[in-house]
């Protein structure tokens, strides 16, 4: 399944900025930063991502038609009892998001490690001629939380 089937009115969420921070000074133009967002998976109840992307400023940034460099972080995290909203494939998208005008894209893909219980989440970057090798990954055993038993993601693969 991909984010333009089933999941794509839950993938259409937008990530929260929790907040920026400058890395390089420009004059008269925005800053170069370093941005955190949060956002929650939309088919896994309970389990959130935190990724940090870097923001171009300068005259391109500003206008909107900078090319964002690939490396992004990720730190996903089970914060309430873990319940499954609908099946899903290995890989399917979690997220995704433009960081060029046309050619480039940031990807969050989840899948399931079933003999750990474990969700399994990747950023990367993809552009339309060449991908990138740069990606960060992040994993959620999911378990009990306070008296309830924890679902098994094995359970919830599309196959």
């Amino acid at each position: 399944m991909t984010a333009w089937s089933g999941q794509a009115a839950l993938a259409a969420e937008q990530p929260e900025l929790i907040f920026k921070r400058s890395t390089v000074w420009k004059f008269l133009t925005p800053d170069h930063k370093l941005a955190t967002y949060a956002i929650d998976d939309p088919l896994v109840e309970g389990v959130s991502c935190h990724f940090t992307v870097p923001e171009k400023g300068g005259i391109s940034g500003w206008l909107g038609v900078a090319e964002e460099v690939s490396d992004i972080s990720l730190a996903c995290r089970q914060v309430g009892p873990v319940s499954f909203k609908e099946k899903f494939e290995q890989g399917d998208n979690m997220f995704s998001q433009r960081r060029s005008l046309i050619f480039k894209k940031m990807q969050i893909v989840r899948g399931c490690d079933a003999k750990r219980n474990t969700l399994v989440y990747v950023v990367y970057s993809d552009k339309l001629i060449e991908g990138s090798p740069k990606n960060s990954t992040s994993t959620v055993p999911i378990m009990p939380w306070g008296t309830i038993e924890p679902p098994r993601c094995a359970d919830w693969i599309d196959e």
